[in-house]
C-alpha cells in the first residue's frame, strides 16, 4: 500500500509539472495586441502551489503511517 501511495504522489507531481506549465515571457520591452506595456514581467505563479501539494501529501502520508503503526501495536 505504501508503494502505491507513493508512486501515485510523484505521478501526481509529475502531471503536474507538465500541466502547469507556462510559455517563457516576452522579450524585455514587449508589449501586449494593442500596444501597451505589460506589466507583472510575467513571473510564473505555479510554485508554490508544487510545494503546498507535496508537503500535503506528505503529511497524508505520515498520518496514514502513525495511525497503521498504531493500530500494529494494540
Amino acid at each position: 500500500m505504501k508503494r502505491v501511495i507513493f508512486i501515485l504522489t510523484v505521478l501526481l507531481i509529475s502531471i503536474s509539472f507538465t500541466a502547469i506549465s507556462q510559455p517563457p515571457p516576452p522579450p524585455e520591452g514587449g508589449s501586449n495586441t494593442s500596444g501597451n506595456k505589460l506589466n507583472g514581467g510575467g513571473a510564473p505563479i505555479g510554485g508554490g502551489a508544487f510545494i503546498l501539494i507535496g508537503m500535503a501529501a506528505a503529511y497524508g502520508i505520515r498520518k496514514a503511517y502513525l495511525l497503521n503503526k498504531e493500530e500494529l501495536e494494540e
